[in-house]
């Protein structure tokens, strides 16, 4: 669980930095940073996905997970969850769940919060979550500044989730394969693509919803196989 842990303070210290420390640049900066910061996550995020070598499992996955989430409504439950938590820390105007909302999304999706954690449990090897946790920080730095203390809690989601895919990779080991890891990684890197178009503020995307689509290509690579 080391590399979950490392990851998650990672974004709590860089996003304190971000809320108390760089917080209160001039706008028109925080604007292009924003900009900047959703090129590029739109640019990982389709490079991660043409790994992807079934198509048809990928849109399947998609349109599924996408389905699954509406009627779940996983991101209403995160935005509850943040107001709430907006609520307890005396706070309004929504900020603080934007922020908590948009950072659990983008540092839990993607082939690195993946492979990273796979790698933690069936290898015991750390070094991608690392890698992961000053890309995850940098970010943090930004998105403390312009989103507020929401992002703080972003890490909580994190550590969750990617500790949660540590044990279960612990757990069931031999059902995952490199073509199961690659699928799904290519699933949760579109997702991030999304995440991009959101800071560009071109169309709001519910990405949280979509989030059950990075499983599919587990459950259905997982029954094929056995099935052969």
């Amino acid at each position: 669980m080391l590399g979950p842990v490392v990851n998650a303070l990672a974004i709590v210290v860089c996003a304190l930095v971000g809320c108390f420390i760089v917080r209160g640049i001039p706008e028109r900066f925080e604007e292009i940073i924003k900009k900047a910061i959703g090129l590029s996550i739109i640019y990982v995020g389709i490079k991660g996905a043409l790994d992807n070598q079934r198509v048809l499992l990928l849109i399947m996955s998609m349109v599924g997970g996408a389905i699954m989430g509406e009627l779940i409504n996983i991101d209403k439950l995160m935005n509850r969850f943040g107001a709430w938590a907006e609520r307890k820390l005396g706070m309004r105007g929504g900020a603080f769940s934007k922020g908590f909302v948009s950072a659990s999304i983008l540092f839990c999706t993607g082939s690195m919060a993946i492979v990273g954690s796979m790698q933690s449990g069936l290898l015991g090897s750390h070094e991608t979550l690392f890698a992961k946790s000053v890309l995850d920080g940098s970010i943090s730095v930004v998105f403390g500044a312009s989103m507020g203390i929401g992002v703080i809690f972003s890490a909580l989601p994190v550590f969750i989730y990617q500790g949660g895919i540590v044990l279960a990779s612990i757990a069931i080991k031999d059902l995952l394969t490199p073509d199961i890891i690659r699928e799904m990684s290519a699933v949760g890197s579109l997702m991030v693509a999304a995440i991009g178009f959101n800071f560009l503020s071109i169309k709001e995307i519910r990405v949280a919803n979509l989030i059950p689509a990075i499983f599919i290509p587990w459950i259905y690579m997982g029954i094929e196989r056995l099935n052969t």
